[in-house]
């Protein structure tokens, strides 16, 4: 893999949304670690200048943690701003002269997928791409097709090994600890099978509804927004074999792997909801079918999971915000005590946020003469110190050319392959209260004796 640092690091869109919220914060924060030390060229179409930038990322800041005056100060010199429209070839001149004698800079295009075809026709026309990296955010597509129309587009001036596709998602701190965590002990791994696993929920819960994202969100909706992208690459990371080899790939070949072993979805094994009073949101179509909520059944074809089921959930306007993995465990072959209670199986939570820990569910007798028992949660991980944010980290890692935290093609590729057939109106929409835990019709997913196992959370 190439590891040769880029040596100046270009934003597109910096006076956007997304540079206000995660990217100025990041640039900060790697500037106070000593892990900014090449120019930052900003490019918008705002009509501003270097002054106006300035003073947006100071307030970026004070309203994302504060402002650390050494940090901005460095992260301030290091600045360069180029205003224009992305569509004149003019602008990409102007950023070859800002660029100078940078040789290898990383272009972060933080701008809608709509505009991507021209900045990087523009960017190969001006000589800005040779020897380049690209980072481009999701939806990569709207679905399998456009997904590889989308491939072809970047495809055509960077190669593979220099295009990032960036998920915050896989930056997050308690994200990579399930892997490692997997992966790191040996007491999980005699168990992690269909011989003692009955089922796997992946739930991504949110309180909180579109944040005025309305006009976005009803484009893409839940399936598109979380499920593609983020849920199924835990999906990956809670059931893929253990890595072999020492390539810094192998992670992302096992991803790939398990993924090419999901069954593609169905109607039957998919409900969509849409939380009430959504059509009703400023942005979103009056008539709109977009999804708020999605859960599904997943079937993983391989011989250490065949039979036992994956139920991905995620929704909007939920009773509360929580991200976790509970993997449940078969009930001991017969009953001992008296006490046994129909339905309990032992667990392990992943919790991946807001709060973070890993446990394990247990029985354990309560003092007494009676032989009676009780739930207990042991806590196997509790995150502390200092975290390095999602975005800040993977803004290192694509300055080094290390893509072991971004989607490759194949994945993406893979993962639209798996949610092709249930896009759009594919199955019908459900209407859900604010508060709920989704639509009823969510319960016929988990046969048998199964229920939704309901995460505490904050708000």
């Amino acid at each position: 893999m190439d590891q040769i640092r880029s040596d100046a690091l270009v934003l597109f869109g910096i006076t956007g949304d997304l540079a206000y919220q995660k990217i100025i914060p990041a640039l900060q924060s790697m500037a106070k670690r000593g892990n900014l030390t090449v120019p930052v060229v900003g490019v918008a179409r705002s009509g501003w200048n270097l002054e106006r930038m300035v003073e947006r990322m100071r307030a970026s800041l004070e309203d994302h943690g504060g402002v650390d005056e050494a940090a901005f100060a460095h992260l301030v010199a290091k600045l360069r701003y180029v205003d224009g429209d992305y569509t004149d070839h003019e602008t990409f001149h102007r950023l070859k002269e800002a660029l100078g004698m940078s040789k290898r800079p990383l272009h972060y295009l933080a701008i809608p997928p709509s505009i991507f075809e021209t900045v990087v026709q523009h960017l190969d026309a001006s000589g800005c791409a040779a020897d380049a990296r690209v980072v481009i955010e999701k939806p990569f597509g709207r679905d399998l097709r456009s997904a590889q129309e989308l491939n072809s587009v970047i495809r055509a001036v960077f190669p593979e090994e220099s295009i990032f596709r960036i998920d915050h998602f896989l930056g997050k701190e308690p994200v990579q600890n399930l892997a490692y965590f997997r992966f790191a002990n040996t007491f999980l791994e005699p168990f992690w099978n269909r011989n003692y696993v009955e089922s796997v929920q992946i739930t991504m819960a949110e309180k909180f509804g579109l944040r005025k994202r309305g006009g976005f969100y009803d484009h893409v909706g839940a399936m598109r927004d979380v499920v593609q992208n983020h849920l199924l690459q835990v999906l990956a990371l809670v059931a893929m074999d253990p890595p072999s080899g020492l390539e810094r790939d192998v992670f992302l070949n096992e991803r790939v792997r398990l993924l090419n072993s999901i069954r593609p979805l169905s109607p039957s094994t998919v409900v969509r909801g849409q939380f009430s009073g959504y059509r009703a949101l400023d942005g979103v179509d009056p008539n709109s079918n977009a999804e708020t909520y999605v859960a599904m059944r997943v079937q993983v074809e391989t011989w250490r999971w065949a039979g036992v089921p994956f139920y991905i959930r995620t929704g909007k306007r939920l009773p509360v915000t929580a991200t976790e993995v509970l993997v449940e465990l078969k009930r001991p072959p017969r009953g001992v005590f008296p006490d046994d209670v129909p339905g309990h199986a032992n667990h392990v939570i992943f919790r991946l946020g807001p709060d973070v820990s890993i446990s394990l569910n247990a029985r354990t007798k309560v003092p007494g003469d009676a032989m009676v028992g009780e739930d207990v949660e042991l806590v196997a991980h509790h995150q502390s110190g200092d975290v390095m944010e999602p975005y800040e980290r993977l803004l290192t890692d694509a300055m080094m050319g290390d893509n072991e935290l971004f989607s490759r093609q194949d994945i993406v590729e893979t993962s639209w392959r798996i949610v092709d057939p249930v896009l759009d109106d594919a199955t019908p929409v459900h209407l859900y209260a604010q508060g709920s835990w989704g639509p009823d019709e969510a319960d016929r997913l988990i046969g048998g004796d199964g229920h939704w196992h309901a995460p505490n959370g904050r708000g």
